[in-house]
């Protein structure tokens, strides 16, 4: 298969996975979306769990990277968190429906150790900046899960109300977003 089918493939996949779930989409909705027929599909992917499965590792790692693009690893906490909190938006603005896909799936009964392993991976990366955080006594020493979801959480809800255009995404809003959330899980 051509990259450029492949990509068309995955795109409409990850649109209406985002959309209307893993049970709610079936191959013929992809098929029509990516303008190909259902057997095309299925001569390169082996089933719709495979397709959702290489769907999630290819979201999930591009999201990784470009969490860790530049990443400042000897800076203070405080700057990787402003670092990992404006990669964030950056990636959902360019990437919104990976965003939303990777969110919506990544507790799927469908995937498959290699799905799993990929995400924790990732998870694993900034656990252990909030971890380094905890040790240095400046952020608060809640479990990890409970930090991300305060964190990850009101980040998804901002992005869908930037994306809506309930509000309107500026410079200042952000600098005040990632302040927000700094506040929400650091030490007073």
């Amino acid at each position: 298969m051509s990259n450029t089918k492949q990509e068309e493939i995955f795109e409409a996949a990850m649109q209406l996975f985002a959309e209307r779930g893993y049970d709610g989409t079936t191959v013929p909705m992809i098929a029509e979306k990516a303008k190909v027929g259902a057997g095309t599909i299925y001569r390169y992917f082996e089933n719709k769990e495979f397709l959702v499965n290489s769907l999630f590792i290819k979201c999930v790692l591009q999201f990784s990277e470009a969490l860790k693009t530049n990443f400042p690893f000897d800076s203070t906490i405080r700057e990787q968190f402003t670092h990992i909190f404006y990669q964030l938006f950056e990636f959902a603005k360019y990437n919104g429906n990976a965003l939303l896909f990777i969110n919506s799936h990544n507790d799927g009964y469908y995937l498959d150790e290699k799905s799993k392993d990929t995400f924790n991976a990732f998870l694993d990366f900034i656990i252990g900046t909030i971890e380094n955080g905890k040790k240095q006594g400046i952020i608060r020493p809640l479990p990890s899960a409970a930090l991300i979801a305060i964190v990850y959480g009101s980040f998804v809800m901002l992005f869908k109300m930037i994306q809506s255009g309930e509000l309107e995404e500026t410079p200042e809003l952000l600098k005040e977003l990632e302040e927000s959330s700094w506040n929400a899980i650091r030490v007073i």
